[in-house]
């Protein structure tokens, strides 16, 4: 069954009046599943917050999901300042920031999925002004540039304004009286939609009813409509709220998804798509890249909860448990980096203190463990001597620890291995057999073996239509060594760097970036910089350019940064913990194996 969707105006923050009408509609002709709100959400005036607030606060329930992108008005600020703040809406929230139960603020520019539907949008106005809500962004717009170069079909575009030229070629008796095309409307939002293409485009902030005749698209069968809603309340009664129950395109045929009606036009778009020409849409998408895409919080606050007391001691129970009974009273530090490491076994007093007084008759960890550590969820027993640590480490494959049935392919000095957790499919680890911290610390042989190695992931991930990016995370107080290994697709190429970069100026440093004539010159100046007293996170690019980073001593760098950055460029911000990407052994096995079987002609060790 299709999907029964209700979208509505700007709202002006009469959500009484609003809801009373939604819960109307939805007993005539529903149950609906889903309301988008466009145009201005928020009141106009003070005096209208009381009812506003009522909702925000709970004392009145939304009654259907509801998303909105009109973030600005009286009282926005605040209430959006604090649902950004809110800990269950960091990560990457494509599908919207939750404000309270049943209401979500669309923020920035993205695309998410909703009963099979593809959604995309853009929150905010066109504006010269810089400020913190109810405007878009330069970086928006190149986000949405970059989603129009993706393949698929997109089924819903919201924006708030209108965009320009709406009316071009359009059945004249069909406009609305007193209708003008250059009030409230955005050239930008024009060429946006003459790139994206979507089959439904709302709009509102102009305060008129217009359902445009269906246009075709250029290099496309389907057609768009364009349907602008009035603002709730109005004087003059026209339409402010309107149903549609489209079924995704990702499940018509190529013979549905391209039938068009007899009063279909032409697109009132064609300048636009002709001015921008395909190759140029191309390039303005590989040369942009959107903080509000791809990184859409702040890393330097990421995974910090400190409660009440001024006390910089962990909690124990938090700890332990992953919650805490007191939760802001507590006076002790909520701390999920300190949690992750004692889940890998670290020792509680290390961690909280910096210091173990049991000493080797501890049973815990008494160094920092990297996410490749979590190769299984085991604590070792000991860690007096090198041979202890050899023997109880989850990645030599002399300990009784490793996880044997997850490894592809053994040579002299280094291994292939499927780490727990994959980000993608075909994600491994490149893990020297010696145990040693670092793959820039190994012999000038052990190097050569490397190199074979990335050279033939290169190869089979080149034979797929994809690049791969290497990465890793070198701690003093790392164990065992493990490269990352990422395939990404050719189309997401040139946005690496600039998306690395981005995180990197979320958390306040700046890479040194250099390129080099061959990737075995990029891995020679990498050793050069490392000495084995110091931290440094380093990436390997397509086109032999290398991002290194050195990481101060009182820097907090968090361990799974490479990841979550390459989670955000793919656009899977579930997956950026590998704990919600958990498999079965059986699973984990097959995967492997498939694996071996797609990579057997390429393994330098077959």
């Amino acid at each position: 069954m299709a999907p029964r969707i209700l979208l509505c105006g700007d709202v002006m923050g009469r959500v009484n009046q609003l809801f009373k009408r939604v819960s109307s509609v939805n007993k005539s002709a529903g149950p609906f599943d889903a309301l988008f709100c466009v145009g201005q959400f928020f009141p106009e005036s003070p005096d209208q917050l009381d009812e506003f607030m009522d909702y925000i606060e709970g004392r009145t329930q939304v009654p259907l999901p509801t998303y909105f992108i009109g973030d600005y008005g009286v009282g926005a600020p605040k209430v959006l300042l604090a649902a950004s703040k809110d800990p269950s809406n960091r990560g990457f929230k494509m599908d919207g920031l939750r404000v309270c139960d049943n209401l979500y603020w669309l923020k920035g520019s993205g695309k998410f999925t909703i009963l099979g539907l593809s959604v995309v949008y853009l929150s905010g106005r066109q504006s010269l002004d810089v400020q913190q809500f109810g405007v878009y962004s330069q970086d928006d717009v190149d986000a949405l540039r970059a989603i129009a170069e993706e393949p698929g079909i997109v089924d819903l575009f919201l924006t708030n304004e209108w965009p320009s030229g709406v009316t071009n070629r359009a059945n004249v008796s069909d406009i609305p009286a007193g209708l003008s095309d250059s009030m409230g409307s955005d050239s930008i939002i024009a060429e946006l939609v003459g790139e994206i293409k979507p089959r439904y485009h709302i709009a509102g902030s102009k305060g008129i009813y217009y359902a445009r005749e269906p246009y075709s698209n250029i290099e496309a069968v389907h057609v768009t409509r364009f349907i602008g809603l009035a603002t709730v309340g109005n004087k003059d009664k026209q339409k402010f709220i309107h149903a549609i129950s489209p079924t995704p395109a990702s499940t018509m045929s190529s013979t549905e998804i391209a039938v068009k009606t007899t009063n279909t036009t032409e697109s009132p778009y064609a300048f636009v798509e002709k001015r921008a020409s395909p190759k140029d849409t191309a390039k303005r998408s590989s040369d942009s890249v959107s903080d509000s895409q791809y990184w859409r919080y702040d890393v330097s606050q990421k995974r910090q909860k400190h409660g009440a007391g001024d006390g910089d001691k962990l909690c124990f129970k938090f700890l332990s448990s992953g919650s805490c009974p007191r939760g802001e009273k507590c006076n002790f530090r909520h701390d999920l980096d300190a949690r992750e490491q004692y889940i890998r076994g670290v020792c509680f007093d290390f961690l909280n203190k910096g210091k173990c007084e049991r000493g080797p008759d501890c049973n815990f960890k008494h160094s920092m463990q990297d996410e490749g550590d979590s190769y299984a969820e085991k604590r070792p027993r000991s860690q007096n001597s090198s041979s202890n640590r050899s023997n109880e480490c989850w990645f030599c494959l002399s300990s009784p620890n490793v996880e044997s049935h997850l490894i592809a392919s053994i040579g002299e000095n280094y291994y292939c291995a499927l780490p727990k957790g994959p980000l993608v499919e075909d994600h491994v680890l490149l893990i020297p057999v010696e145990h040693l911290s670092s793959t820039l610390s190994l012999s000038t042989e052990s190097e050569l073996e490397l190199s074979k190695f990335q050279n033939s992931l290169r190869m089979y991930h080149k034979n797929q239509g994809k690049q791969v990016i290497f990465f890793e995370w070198v701690s003093k107080r790392s164990s065992h060594a493990n490269l990352q290994v990422v395939p990404i697709p050719t189309s997401k190429t040139t946005l690496v760097e600039k998306i690395f970069n981005l995180g990197a100026e979320k958390l306040g440093f700046k890479f040194v970036s250099k390129k080099f004539d061959s990737d075995s010159d990029g891995r020679k100046f990498l050793r050069t910089q490392f000495d084995g007293n110091s931290s440094l996170f380093y990436v390997e690019l397509p086109g032999s350019t290398i991002l290194l980073h050195r990481v101060e001593e009182n820097e907090k760098f968090p361990a799974q940064f490479g990841r979550e950055v390459v989670a955000g460029l793919l656009n899977i911000a579930d997956k950026a913990d590998w704990r919600n990407c958990k498999y079965s052994k059986e699973e984990e096995t097959k995967m492997v194996e498939d694996f071996k079987s797609r990579f057997q002609e390429f393994d330098p060790n077959c």
